[in-house]
């Protein structure tokens, strides 16, 4: 059998793996065995050439597939208490001078007001500007204009 034919044969095979296994591993293996496998039918290169050829055309995918990846991005919280809190609307339960607990959703949570902003009476609506630990950062929602 040739051996360039061989290579293209295992190369299928690895991306066939590659359809049952998660991630994307076998896929530039796969995709570098298939082209020295076309590289060796066409020119017919010693061993020595066509492991190197294999091994170039492995480091090129992978190089590519590092350069097409997502940078950085936000951070995902997942699971986390305070993930998709901001923005939320809550009811203030207790408004003394020594603290404010607001109720949102099932729970009952610590707040606090930004500086300068009057304490609401308990009943009232507030909005969530921020998570601050396990403390949410809460303003009195304005009426709405009549």
């Amino acid at each position: 059998m040739d051996p360039g034919l061989i290579w293209i044969l295992v190369g299928l095979a690895l991306l066939g793996a590659e359809l049952l296994l998660p991630g994307v591993y076998l896929l530039w293996t796969g995709a570098a065995a298939i082209g020295t496998g076309l590289v060796l039918m066409a020119f017919a290169p010693g061993f020595a050439v066509s492991v190197a050829l294999f091994l170039v055309l492995l480091a090129a995918g992978i190089v590519t597939s590092l350069r097409l990846r997502p940078r950085g991005g936000p951070a995902h919280r997942v699971n986390a208490p305070e993930a998709g809190l901001a923005g939320r609307h809550a009811t203030v339960v207790l408004a003394e001078e020594g603290g404010l607990r607001v109720r949102l959703g099932d729970s009952e949570w610590p707040a606090r007001l930004p500086r300068g902003v009057a304490l609401p009476a308990p009943g009232s609506v507030v909005r969530v500007e921020a998570v601050d630990g396990m403390l949410l950062v809460v303003r009195p929602e304005s009426p709405p204009p009549a």
